[in-house]
C-alpha cells in the first residue's frame, strides 16, 4: 500500500501484493470485497468487517472487482504521543485479526471516511480520524474482557452466517463477530446455546436447506452449494444422516 499517512481511503488492484512495514494497520472493509492473507491466515473482508495487520508481520493482499477500504496507519512509535495512546494501540493488537464491526461502529467509519474522501490532503483531519477510529474500535475489543458475564450478540453472528452462508465459515470468523479469541468464544457460545460453534452453524445450514426445499424450485445441487456443502452428495449424506431422511424424500413431503 502507499506511503504512511494515518487515515487512507483507497481501492485494491485485483492482483494480490506481499509485503510488511514498521507500523500497525487497521483494515476495514467499505464497498465491494477485498482477499487478504495475514501471516498465513486468509480471510475475505466486505463491508463492516475489516482485520489487524501487526508492523512487521507479511501480508499479502487484492481487491475482487470493484472496492474501497478505509486503512488506519498506526505508528508504535509515534511522537508526541497522546496519553494513554501507545497503551491503547498495543492492547489493540493483542486481539484476534479479523473482526466483524457492530452497526454503531459501521456508522462512525461511514461519516469519518466521507470526511477523508472529501479532504484527503487534509493532515490534521486525518490524524484525527484515525485517534477517533481507533479509540472506538479499542473499546468494542476491550469490552468482553471487562464483562465477567459476557452474553454474546446472537443477531450479530447470525447475520454475518446469513450474509456468508454459501462460503465456508471458521470458528476464528465467527469469534472476530465478538471481538474475542476462538477459545474464549467458544466457551461462551457452548455456555450460552448449549452446542457448539459448529453444530450451530450446520443447523443453521440445514434449516436454509430445508426452507428451500420446502418452498423454492432450485436443485439440490444449486440448494447444496447456497448453503455451504462443497458438494451435493455431502449435502445429502448430512442432511439423511441428521434428519433421517433424503433431501428429495423432504421436498416431496413439504413442497
Amino acid at each position: 500500500m502507499s506511503a504512511f499517512k494515518p487515515f487512507e481511503v483507497m481501492a485494491l488492484p485485483t492482483e494480490m501484493a506481499h509485503h510488511q512495514h514498521h507500523y500497525h494497520q487497521i483494515v476495514i472493509g467499505l464497498n465491494g470485497q477485498t482477499d487478504f492473507d495475514i501471516g498465513g491466515r486468509g480471510n475475505l473482508v466486505g463491508p463492516g468487517q475489516g482485520c489487524l495487520v501487526s508492523s512487521q508481520l507479511n501480508h499479502a493482499f487484492g481487491g475482487l472487482g470493484s472496492n474501497k477500504i478505509l486503512v488506519l496507519n498506526l505508528s508504535p512509535t509515534q511522537s508526541p504521543a497522546l496519553p494513554g495512546q501507545q497503551e491503547r494501540i498495543h492492547h489493540l493488537f493483542e486481539q484476534p485479526r479479523y473482526f466483524q464491526l457492530h452497526p454503531q461502529a459501521q456508522q462512525l467509519i461511514s461519516v469519518l471516511s466521507n470526511e477523508m474522501h472529501n479532504n484527503p490532503h487534509d493532515e490534521l483531519l486525518g490524524q484525527a480520524c484515525a485517534n477517533t477510529l481507533m479509540c472506538a474500535l479499542h473499546r468494542h475489543m476491550q469490552l468482553p474482557s471487562r464483562l465477567q458475564a459476557k452474553r454474546l450478540n446472537m443477531e450479530v453472528i447470525d447475520s454475518y452466517i446469513e450474509q456468508h452462508m454459501d462460503r465456508k465459515i471458521t470458528v476464528a470468523q465467527l469469534a472476530g463477530c465478538a471481538f474475542l479469541g476462538e477459545s474464549q468464544f467458544h466457551t461462551l457460545f457452548k455456555e450460552q446455546t448449549g452446542i457448539s460453534p459448529y453444530q450451530y452453524l450446520l443447523e443453521k445450514r440445514l434449516s436454509e436447506a430445508r426452507q428451500m426445499l420446502a418452498h423454492s424450485h432450485h436443485s439440490l445441487a444449486y440448494i447444496a452449494q447456497h448453503c455451504g456443502f462443497s458438494s451435493q452428495s455431502l449435502f445429502t449424506q448430512v442432511f439423511s444422516s441428521r434428519l433421517d431422511i433424503s433431501p428429495a424424500r423432504y421436498r416431496k413431503l413439504h413442497h
